[in-house]
């Protein structure tokens, strides 16, 4: 089988040769690593240029993740794609176990079972849930790996391990590009489950991942901007009307946590962003409505409605504001 590993190398990448040389030492497949220079500073990209199976690509700016990966996609014409960051390492048998989930016809996404690097027994994420206000976050993050040894269908795969046939990439679009990063992997998780595939979680394709929450300064902008773009682009009308209450009380908590926290900016300047691009936003959430084949009310059993701890600190009568919200997902479930 031929694949296509897509990684992309922005900023000080120290595992990207330990990365390519697991990528290139995978067995029962035939590997073709691109790699996107999307403003590498170290180490030098150029011992990577001459080297068999390895294509290094320059688009001269830093094109996001989304941007990276759908290049790199395009650079070759390999029937699957995997894509893999620049700090996870393969086992020699993960490209092959997610290759053969992502060859089944029904299937859109395999993700991998990403482990912690530092304590490869323990996950980073088993696929990761998706709330229905958009917050997305890692699977079972911390927990024992052989106790989530079941393949199983997950809301989205993880953008860090995950493959796909190229004619589901191609329906797909590819990630939304002007996300830039983060939350790419929960949209292109929930367009494919729309548009009639699966999305399925592979305990046997083992890679593992030097995990770090903090690593990029605009994380929080780029979360809550790409969270409500995906949520207004991705749900039905009826959809959006029913949950507009919980919506906008979110929105108000989080601007209350933003302050708190120290990234009120940030915040704000999503909102502005979303003004500015709202033309584009109009015209992608149309052609992804056009395109989709399942219903919001055949795919509301994939989003959870209560918050993990782990992820959004609850304050105190958290478990109250969850059963709350839990209650009011499943009324909300009836009436779609």
């Amino acid at each position: 089988m031929d694949v296509t590993a897509v990684v992309l190398a922005y900023g000080e990448q120290p595992y990207l040769y330990e990365v390519v040389d697991r990528l290139l030492a995978s067995v029962d497949v035939d590997v073709r690593v691109v790699v996107v220079d999307n403003g590498c500073t170290s180490p030098s990209l150029e011992p990577l240029r001459d080297r068999p199976g390895v294509q290094v690509l320059d688009p001269g700016t830093n094109t996001g993740f989304t941007g990276g990966c759908n290049l790199g996609a395009a650079a070759t014409d390999t029937e699957y794609l995997t894509f893999i960051n620049s700090d996870a390492l393969v086992e020699p048998g993960a490209l092959a176990a997610l290759i053969a989930v992502a060859a089944r016809p029904e299937v859109g996404l395999a993700s991998a079972s990403l482990r912690l690097a530092a304590t490869p027994e323990l996950l980073n994420t088993d696929g990761n849930p998706v709330h229905v206000l958009g917050l997305s976050w890692a699977g079972h993050l911390g927990e024992r790996a052989d106790a989530h040894a079941v393949e199983k269908p997950v809301p989205s795969a993880t953008g860090a391990a995950v493959a796909c046939r190229r004619e589901v990439w191609n329906a797909l679009g590819g990630f939304t590009e002007p996300f830039f990063a983060y939350c790419e992997d929960a949209d292109l998780s929930l367009r494919c489950w729309q548009q009639g595939w699966d999305v399925v979680y592979v305990p046997s394709a083992v890679v593992l991942h030097h995990y770090e929450f903090g690593r990029n300064p605009s994380k929080f902008y780029l979360l809550e901007r790409n969270r409500l773009t995906m949520v207004l682009s991705l749900y039905q009308r009826r959809t959006l009307l029913l949950l507009s209450p919980a919506l906008l009380g979110f929105e108000l908590a989080m601007l209350l946590v933003a302050a708190a926290g120290g990234w009120l900016p940030a915040k704000l300047r999503g909102y502005r962003w979303l003004v500015r691009e709202h033309r584009w936003l109009t015209t992608h959430r149309r052609a992804v409505q056009a395109v989709r084949r399942r219903s919001d009310r055949q795919l509301a059993h994939l989003l959870t409605a209560r918050f993990d701890q782990s992820v959004l600190p609850l304050p105190v009568g958290g478990g109250l504001l969850n059963a709350v919200m839990n209650g009011y997902w499943q009324l909300v479930r009836r009436l779609l």
